[in-house]
């Protein structure tokens, strides 16, 4: 929606300001709305088909040819297991990677302390996206 907040874009945006990245290419998009997982219960939350589907990218301006993808929260990585589809059949030759500020652990009652970074991997395993750690 116009004049709406996009976290990622923010980060993007933040990254780039202080040296990380060339640049900030927008060239994946929502071509239509999913259900926001944040509010949605466990099994109602949109499937990897669904965001995959939502998602359309731009053919303005030439694609880098390294892209790291940016989200503000992962949790089981559909979303961006996806994203990453999308551009990948748009941009066969890329190398797609992929960056959250915070992974979460599920629904947890008390979050007690942060972990620390990591590194790992988003894979299809059993129907679904997984995200290992």
């Amino acid at each position: 929606c116009a004049g709406t907040v996009w976290a990622a874009e923010r980060l993007a945006t933040a990254l780039h300001g202080v040296g990380l990245g060339e640049g900030v290419w927008a060239g994946l998009y929502r071509g239509h709305g999913v259900r926001k997982s944040a509010t949605a219960l466990s099994g109602h939350r949109p499937t990897v088909r669904q965001h995959y589907e939502s998602f359309a990218v731009t053919r303005s301006g030439a694609p880098p040819s390294r892209l790291l993808l940016i989200d503000d929260v992962i949790t089981r990585g559909r979303t961006t297991f996806a994203a990453a589809l999308r551009l990948h059949e748009a941009l066969p030759n890329a190398d797609i990677r992929a960056f959250a500020l915070v992974r979460t652990m599920g629904l947890l009652p008390d979050v007690t302390h942060f972990l620390e970074p990591c590194q790992g991997v988003i894979h299809w395993a059993a129907g679904d996206a997984r995200r290992e750690p």
